[in-house]
């Protein structure tokens, strides 16, 4: 079966997820990102890659890093970058999605970048539009959010240089989290030999063993020796019923504290893709700590998403 994300040459046509995409095309992707990282520093932040293209930011659900981070990146890539208030549209008069993407397209949109609480949006929206409009997936319900999985794996690359020898925990919230998806389908594409799940019982998805990854409920037996420590929000907004006691026996069992950091390896790094919840899956000491690079993954999200973008748009 094709690829619903690659055209008939096997190149990049849209981002949907991480799931199916090949480690050379992960690695391409990370390896454009490090050609743009230094696009930040520059006085004249811009490249004229994407001049002339229309990029529309279509944000179903709430979001600060990611639609600003590609905002600013389009924005770099020398693009012209529409906002659409979801809540001001015609969307919110009933408007079907497909139609909205009809208008939008009339307007000679070049690339959406789709955030949707349906999970399967951005696979919809993708089959619907013309062969050379492109559709990035900022992140679909419970599904997946492959730029975050990409920038994540950026970061532990910049970090840790190489995959293959490394052990990496994911914490927290698993169960409805699109973006532990998207990091375990790229840990495991990219070579990582142990890739750990740690979560209560009613917060982890079955069939992660299938997926290659060693699953502990005990935090402290799945901390021990690990290089890398992705932590998650609790979601509750997807959350349906009673899954937890409390919040507060949460952070006891499930929260990152200095005391559960030091079964670690003295150099791992944490990580979190935000928003954060200080004291209930992470501690302040530990979120803003010497192992903490949470900010720097915000930055480097810049870069991978003008690699996805411009990978897209047929410049890499």
């Amino acid at each position: 079966m094709l690829n619903p994300q690659l055209n008939r040459h096997g190149e990049l046509q849209h981002l949907l997820t991480i799931e199916g995409l090949s480690r050379q095309m992960l690695t391409h992707i990370l390896d454009t990102a490090s050609g743009f990282v230094g696009v930040s520093d520059r006085e004249v932040k811009k490249v004229p890659l994407l001049r002339g293209k229309s990029i529309f930011n279509l944000f179903f659900e709430n979001s600060t890093r990611t639609r600003t981070t590609f905002e600013i990146a389009a924005k770099r890539l020398s693009a012209d970058v529409l906002n659409l208030n979801i809540n001001a549209s015609s969307a919110s008069k009933g408007e079907s999605l497909l139609d909205t993407i009809d208008n939008l397209s009339a307007m000679h949109a070049d690339m959406f970048i789709v955030r949707h609480a349906q999970s399967g949006a951005p696979h919809l929206i993708a089959k619907h539009v013309a062969p050379h409009v492109h559709v990035v997936n900022a992140g679909d319900g419970r599904h997946a959010h492959p730029t975050q999985g990409l920038l994540d794996m950026y970061t532990i690359r910049h970090y840790k240089k190489d995959f293959t020898n490394l052990t990496v925990a994911v914490v927290g919230d698993i169960l409805h989290s699109r973006v532990a998806r998207s990091d375990i389908h790229a840990l495991t594409t990219l070579g990582v030999p142990e890739v750990r799940a740690i979560a209560p019982r009613t917060l982890m998805p079955a069939g992660l063993e299938q997926l290659g990854v060693r699953v502990f409920t005990d935090m402290h037996e799945g901390l021990k020796g690990v290089d890398v420590i992705i932590m998650l929000r609790l979601q509750n907004e997807r959350m349906k019923g009673a899954l937890l006691p409390s919040v507060q026996e949460f952070f006891k069992h499930y929260g990152l504290t200095a005391e559960k950091l030091a079964l670690a390896k003295p150099d791992a790094i944490v990580m979190h893709p935000g928003p954060m919840n200080r004291g209930v899956e992470i501690d302040s000491s530990v979120a803003d700590g010497a192992q903490s690079v949470i900010l720097p993954q915000v930055t480097f999200g810049i870069a991978v998403r003008m690699a996805v973008m411009s990978i897209l748009a047929g410049n890499q």
